[in-house]
């Protein structure tokens, strides 16, 4: 078989790297936070984010290694040479005849038991391994004669479904025959040089040379090609591992946490790429401070009043009215024959200030659908990516705002903006077609870990919502509701109702407690997620809720949630400014 002796020898000339000029410092630093809040989007609390998932975020300029260690484009080709020269050599229809004639001389030395017989048959006759395998188990002991033959026939079976593998994938074309053991052999060389040209491939067009099993390579390629390879490679994770820190990823135990810093960067790059889908016109969003403590200043000015606060003074135009009044001034007095010099100061009528308006408080509660359906096509990871966006957006444009999260299964729970990273969908615990139970919340020795968390009580949700808002000092406040279907749940006094299909029972308790908010001056925004079991049922619920509590539905891509809900709340904004 090939091996580093036997292959022709194949001289590479490249340059060294510098390690302090690597990467070029002209290419931007590569984005790990993003690569690592996805990850923590999909999979919560549940894995850790190794070194080897946080590699395969970086993506390299392929230009940075097109000189550094051998060309990835002559080890390909030298691979390529190999497998080339393997299918010239050998042909595979003589081979194919030697495994189907082993497979039946194991199959005519069996001696199966007589009540065995007919299925031993019939099992050598299809070729099946699994009924061979579980006549196995039939076998009185392991070292019985008849399960020692057994084994051995499955041995035999095996080498033949391999060697009509080999024949079927690849294409020989040469003459010289292969026994069976060898062309086992062969095809695993084979498998061999294609996972290694497909990373090969891959680290081409991305950079990411650590995906290369450099273990494998040196089956193949010269010892000075591989420890060149080997060194670039741990380069390139120190590297990753400097850029991971000061992005705000810290190592602990060989798995890195996210911390507060890492948000902000995540959000920033959110928001960096929803704006840059918004034409300027039509947004209205400026980039730059706030200027002033609750007031938002005017281009267009007033003269001073008493009361003004002159922290909104027009400087330029208050000291030009000053310095035309003091040349009147002065002009005066030289015509009047005093030569006296004329000091400059500032009165009141002087006094310029900037007209202001009011910079509204808003209070915005956004209740996030966790339920069981939300695993399907991935919702909750779009729920959970908006969400920080929306954070991201108040935390760099208006602190002052008052924004909270609502976790939305079986119940209703307040979540920690912190969290919101690790939120899941609930698992389906029940797969019955048709639920109808009950519990008495009351009850000392009933609790949530009883109840089957993966139905949907939006009635709940809304009064957690409502009673949060309720103590927010501001007549705008909203509930974002995001969901994508009808409710499965609800409360009566202390007893909570899981009812599927959904029942008209919840559904009035759920447009009652939408009252409730219409009353208290609360807008529900619905955002209606798509999924495969939606039926019309769900689209005139949205509709029924947002008519009886003059709210909005929205209807929407999972994958578009943020930009919509992020333009909306910029829009509703507007309006109240305006």
């Amino acid at each position: 078989m090939a091996n580093r002796k036997t292959i022709g020898g194949v001289i590479h000339t490249y340059q060294k790297y510098d390690p302090v000029r690597f990467p070029s410092p002209a290419e931007p630093a590569p984005d790990l936070v993003s690569s690592a809040f996805e990850h923590m989007l999909m999979f919560g609390e549940r894995r850790e984010l190794t070194e080897e998932e946080l590699a395969r975020a970086v993506r390299l300029d392929p230009s940075q290694i097109a000189n550094l260690g051998p060309s990835i484009d002559a080890l390909r080709a030298m691979l390529e040479e190999r497998k080339r020269k393997i299918l010239e050599k050998y042909e595979t229809r003589k081979v194919l005849k030697r495994a189907r004639k082993a497979f039946a001389n194991a199959a005519a030395a069996a001696r199966p038991p007589c009540k065995h017989a007919e299925r031993f048959q019939q099992a050598v006759l299809t070729e099946q391994l699994r009924d061979l395998e579980r006549l196995w188990y039939t076998a009185e002991g392991d070292n019985s004669p008849f399960a020692r033959q057994m084994m051995h026939l499955i041995e035999r079976l095996g080498d033949k479904y391999q060697v009509d593998e080999l024949a079927a994938k690849y294409a020989f074309t040469g003459r010289e025959t292969m026994t069976v053991p060898q062309a086992l052999e062969i095809k695993e060389e084979l498998e061999k040089i294609d996972e290694l040209l497909r990373q090969l491939e891959e680290a081409a067009e991305t950079a990411q040379i650590g995906v290369i099993d450099m273990e494998m390579l040196s089956e193949f390629a010269e010892p000075g090609d591989v420890d060149q390879l080997s060194a670039l490679q741990q380069q390139v994770q120190d590297y990753l591992r400097e850029m991971a820190e000061r992005q705000g990823l810290q190592q602990s135990g060989g798995s890195f946490r996210l911390t507060p810093q890492a948000y902000r960067v995540f959000q920033g790059k959110l928001l960096e790429r929803l704006f840059s889908e918004i034409e300027a016109s039509r947004t209205g969003r400026h980039q730059g401070d706030i200027v002033g403590e609750g007031s938002v200043e005017l281009q267009s000015t007033k003269q001073f009043e008493f009361g003004d606060s002159v922290a909104n003074m027009d400087v330029v135009s208050t000291f030009t009215n000053a310095l035309l009044r003091h040349a009147g001034e002065s002009a005066a007095a030289a015509a009047n024959g005093d030569k006296q010099r004329v000091n400059l100061r500032l009165k009141s009528d002087d006094i310029e200030i900037h007209k202001t308006r009011n910079t509204p408080k808003c209070a915005t509660c956004v209740v996030m659908d966790m339920s069981g359906s939300m695993r399907y096509d991935g919702q909750y990871i779009n729920v959970k990516r908006m969400a920080l966006a929306l954070q991201g957006l108040l935390r760099s444009e208006y602190p002052g705002d008052y924004l909270s999260f609502i976790e939305m299964y079986s119940f209703a729970k307040m979540v920690e903006p912190g969290k919101v990273v690790n939120l899941m969908p609930k698992p389906v615990t029940i797969s019955n077609p048709v639920v109808q139970l009950k519990a008495d919340m009351s009850r000392e020795d009933m609790s949530e870990q009883i109840v089957p968390p993966h139905f949907t009580n939006i009635q709940h949700s809304l009064s957690l919502a409502r009673r949060l808002l309720a103590t927010q000092d501001t007549p705008n406040r909203q509930i974002v509701l995001i969901t994508d279907g009808l409710p499965t749940a609800h409360f009566e006094q202390e007893t909570l109702y899981l009812l599927y299909p959904p029942d008209p029972r919840t559904e009035s308790a759920t447009l009652r407690e939408g009252q409730l908010c219409k009353r208290e001056g609360i807008t529900i925004n619905l955002f209606l997620l798509p999924s495969w079991s939606q039926t019309e049922d769900d689209v005139r619920f949205a509709y029924r809720l947002a008519e009886s509590t003059t709210g909005r539905v929205f209807f929407t891509a999972g994958t578009d949630l943020d930009r919509y809900v992020v333009w909306d709340y910029l829009s509703r904004r507007r309006e109240i400014l305006g």
